[in-house]
């Protein structure tokens, strides 16, 4: 089997394989046709003219349909996990909150072109941008409040490194843009898909496309680290079994399935029958 094939953790894959596939497609068809410059446009200046306009529309509105499958798996799956922690559950629900604003987000900016709406434009790249990046922080904060219990310190550290690059790239972002739209760079900004390194304010247009780019880059970097999670793998889970006598039993169990049932026949049932214990994530300890 695949490692793709295991679990849902095809969902992640697919989603950052397409929406970086709608990025380079778009860019790639405005270059050839010559409606921006090759060196960083802006993300949205390679889907504002047609026909890229249309491809890019069309991929990235996929591309949010995904990103909220994706998002509703790891709500579910730590709901599961972890279903009587009442700070959690309350993480949980605001990350969900969160993800699904960005990824409506998504699909405005797919919509509304910059150099026709851009008011509304705008406005879904913060919601993408902002609400995304208040969703990684929770689903840090998760990972590190389900640690080591359901989650590993490795996947907590890479994730706060993955949202430290994603504040650096947005503080940059935002600096930058608010210099250059603040009206001191000509009033023609938002209709300019061309710049030249003599233009008033090329450099901090470069810095600010350039922190676009790397913060899209982290947010695919945080939806690769759920893969691992999507999978489901094999481990050795031990489970503490209290038995019909009073005794305490712990039983080593190489899978871990979503819902599991334990028979088994203790000393005080009926001979030749058995009893059924239920278990759930939330009960179950990695090793």
């Amino acid at each position: 089997m695949w490692w793709f094939q295991q679990g849902l953790s095809f969902l992640p894959s697919a989603l950052v394989i397409w929406t970086a596939a709608a990025f380079i497609f778009s860019y790639i068809t405005a270059i050839i046709l010559h409606h921006v410059d090759p060196a960083l446009p802006y993300i949205s200046d390679t889907g504002t003219v047609a026909p890229e306009k249309c491809l890019f529309g069309a991929m990235l509105n996929i591309a949010a349909v995904l990103c909220i499958a994706t998002i509703y798996v790891r709500y579910k799956q730590v709901q599961a996990l972890s279903p009587e922690e009442t700070h959690i559950i309350k993480l949980n629900k605001a990350g969900l909150v969160l993800g699904l604003l960005s990824c409506f987000g998504l699909s405005v900016v797919a919509n509304f072109q910059k150099t026709a709406f851009f008011i509304v434009h705008v406005c879904g790249a913060v919601l993408t941008f902002g609400m995304g990046s208040l969703y990684m922080f929770v689903q840090t904060i998760l990972s590190y409040q389900m640690q080591p219990k359901i989650h590993g310190k490795q996947v907590f550290w890479i994730r706060l490194l993955v949202v430290i690059w994603c504040g650096v790239s947005a503080l940059s972002m935002l600096t930058c843009s608010s210099l250059l739209y603040s009206g001191n760079f000509g009033t023609d900004i938002v209709q300019k898909l061309h710049w030249n390194p003599e233009d008033k304010g090329y450099v901090l247009h470069m810095i600010t496309t350039a922190a676009e780019w790397s913060m899209s880059f982290s947010f695919f970097g945080f939806f690769l680290t759920y893969i691992r999670d999507f999978q489901v793998r094999k481990h050795s889970i031990r489970y503490t079994v209290k038995l019909p006598s009073g005794g305490i039993k712990e039983i080593a169990i190489g899978k871990s399935p979503t819902f599991l049932e334990i028979n088994y026949t203790g000393s005080n049932a009926r001979r030749g029958a058995s009893q059924v214990n239920h278990f759930w994530f939330g009960e179950v300890v990695y090793h």
